[in-house]
């Protein structure tokens, strides 16, 4: 099975961009992701997820939204985005996860330090996955966008830091990574305008600060990982994965893009299970 259409771009990394990337961990993108008319799309379809948020549930916590709304592949199977993360993980491309993380303004929650690894361990072997963070909404330092702690994906802790509790009503995590084992002068803001990404190793070292100013803040991150890395077997009682481009590599079982999930969705919940 392949998801990759008839009329696709060439690669969208240069050379110096992929050396930057697999040096620092992260690569900024100031350049639209996808064409305007497909962005506001986008736009319009998280709009409405969000209006119909069930009463208590924070948007900070839109985590695989595509399970439930088949829509949203139109976005994660396009070819604008495949063709940034097949220069960094290969031609066989399954799709992760993805999570709208929306910070509303005056009171969005803070993102503690973290890994993104440190939440799958077990879940697939090895961790070898990009993240596009597209920006919905202006990403800036003033309403709290991203940061990042460049090459702390080969640091020596190789995305498996130690972490202590942190309040969970301040904190969109219960959890970050130990003060000695970070290093937050030298963190990088990853300031982005609507429709540009920065895209990042599941291994570094990133968070943000709350969003106190009166601009909100919404990001849809797009997780994707070469379909050598094995899905474990019993991830799959609350986890799907997708065939995004080109052929499985290592045996895995993948979920139909055209079906919807909302008794894994459930399962998710009640199990206490996140992708981040």
């Amino acid at each position: 099975m392949t998801n990759r259409s008839n009329a696709r771009n060439e690669n969208r990394l240069t050379a110096a961009q992929l050396r930057e990337y697999r040096a620092s961990g992260y690569l900024i993108l100031h350049e639209p992701i996808f064409p305007l008319d497909q962005f506001e799309r986008l736009q319009e379809h998280f709009e409405h997820k969000l209006s119909v948020l069930p009463a208590g549930v924070r948007p900070e916590a839109m985590d695989v939204p595509h399970f439930t709304d088949t829509r949203l592949f139109d976005w994660l199977f396009s070819d604008h985005v495949l063709d940034l993360v097949e220069p960094i993980i290969g031609e066989d491309i399954a799709l992760f996860s993805s999570h709208f993380i929306c910070k509303p303004k005056g009171n969005g929650k803070r993102v503690p330090w973290h890994e993104d690894s440190t939440y799958w361990k077990g879940w697939i072997q090895p961790i070898e996955v990009v993240t596009v963070w597209l920006a919905i909404d202006p990403s800036t330092a003033a309403n709290g966008c991203m940061y990042v702690i460049p090459r702390t994906h080969v640091g020596p802790k190789k995305g498996f830091s130690d972490y202590d509790p942190v309040d969970p009503s301040k904190n969109v995590f219960n959890t970050e990574i130990t003060p000695g084992q970070r290093d937050e002068t030298m963190a990088v803001p990853c300031e982005l305008r609507p429709n540009e990404a920065s895209l990042h190793d599941g291994r570094i070292i990133h968070g943000s600060p709350p969003n106190t100013s009166a601009i909100r803040r919404c990001g849809y991150t797009m997780r994707y990982m070469p379909t050598s890395v094995r899905l474990s077997d019993s991830s799959l009682a609350w986890h799907n994965i997708y065939l995004a481009r080109g052929r499985d590599l290592a045996g895995n079982q993948y979920a139909d893009p055209g079906k919807t999930y909302p008794d894994l969705v459930r399962d998710r919940e009640e199990r206490g299970k996140r992708g981040h």
